[in-house]
């Protein structure tokens, strides 16, 4: 469990403190110089780090060769940078990794939830929160790359303080609105259809 404290002094202003720690527990790590390195699809066995600088060393070796992971938010780490020696220390202290691994994933849920047609319901978010936590170990979303794309702006009004999972969320009581999963699928099977979960838990 994240430190509270540390939540409000690093995290991206524009996420609830309930939806950081939801994503850390569910895409991040407790460990701050936590490093996955992945070539081709494969995992590359790295030295564990016993300091800030050692990982930091890996994470520059394999910047720009592999699929570089680190810190608590599992940061991908060499997005917006040239060259390795850009890599900052932040990367491997837990408020900076905090700071641009919530901005990025902030960003990542406006992409989502655009898409979506920007829904309110917590319903809708929960569908939202989980495509985006997916697009966060992917770095895709229907075949756009998260990392690298604008950021479409606006805020994030629908989070709730908690994230219900999808699979157990409430669905509408009007039966012509078919439940979150169930648009998911649809979503799976025809990518090129905006699915409209505006309507989805409103009476």
């Amino acid at each position: 469990m994240l430190d509270p404290a540390l939540i409000d002094q690093c995290a991206d202003p524009s996420l609830k403190p309930a939806i950081v720690e939801q994503f850390v527990e569910a895409a991040g790590s407790s460990d701050p110089l936590a490093l996955a390195v992945q070539s081709g699809g494969r995992l590359i066995l790295v030295p564990t780090p016993k300091s800030p600088d050692e990982a930091l060393g890996i994470v520059r070796e394999y910047a720009g060769k592999a699929i570089v992971r680190v810190g608590i938010t599992q940061f991908p780490a060499g997005v917006g940078a040239k060259d390795a020696t850009e890599l900052k220390p932040d990367l491997v202290e837990p408020c900076g990794n905090l700071r641009i691994g919530t901005a990025m994933f902030a960003k990542v849920l406006r992409i989502v939830s655009k898409w979506y047609g920007n829904p309110k319901s917590d319903e809708a978010f929960a569908q939202i929160f989980e495509d985006a936590i997916h697009a966060w170990r992917t770095a895709r979303f229907e075949g756009l790359n998260v990392f690298r794309a604008e950021d479409p702006g606006g805020a994030l009004d629908a989070q709730p303080n908690n994230v219900v999972p999808s699979e157990t969320a409430a669905t509408s009581d009007q039966p012509s609105e078919p439940s979150v999963p169930s648009q998911a699928k649809a979503k799976a099977q025809d990518a090129g259809i905006r699915i409209d979960l505006s309507r989805i838990g409103s009476n």
